[in-house]
């Protein structure tokens, strides 16, 4: 897999080396299991700090783009199907509508009848 990240972009490098991983599983190019380089290896290959490469394989565990095993590294745990920006969006909905106290049904019911 081709792993490009421009240091001098405005985009953070932890969402690059997201977008990355994301074009790689959705183009067929790491398939579910595929294990990914370690951090420490990655970011070698970057120049960039390891915390930044854990920070976005952390955020790509927390979408379920990636699944973590003690001993045996990140490993591709399911193919994107949600756009990360569509994702995001739908965590700022979510974290608003907790702080308004909006349960998920509403907030089900409030997106239905905006489709």
């Amino acid at each position: 897999m081709r792993w490009a990240i421009d240091h001098s972009s405005r985009e953070a490098l932890p969402l690059q080396i997201v977008a990355c991983v994301r074009r790689g599983v959705a183009s067929g190019e790491l398939a579910v299991g595929e294990q990914l380089p370690p951090a420490a290896q990655l970011a070698e290959a970057l120049s960039v700090d390891r915390n930044t490469v854990l920070a976005a394989y952390r955020r790509l565990r927390d979408e379920g783009v990636l699944e973590f095993r003690r001993g045996r590294g990140a490993r591709v745990a399911s193919a994107v199907t949600e756009p990360a920006p569509v994702v995001e969006a739908a965590q700022a909905l979510v974290a608003v509508a907790r702080r308004h106290g909006v349960g998920s049904h509403d907030l089900l019911r409030l997106i239905e009848r905006l489709t």
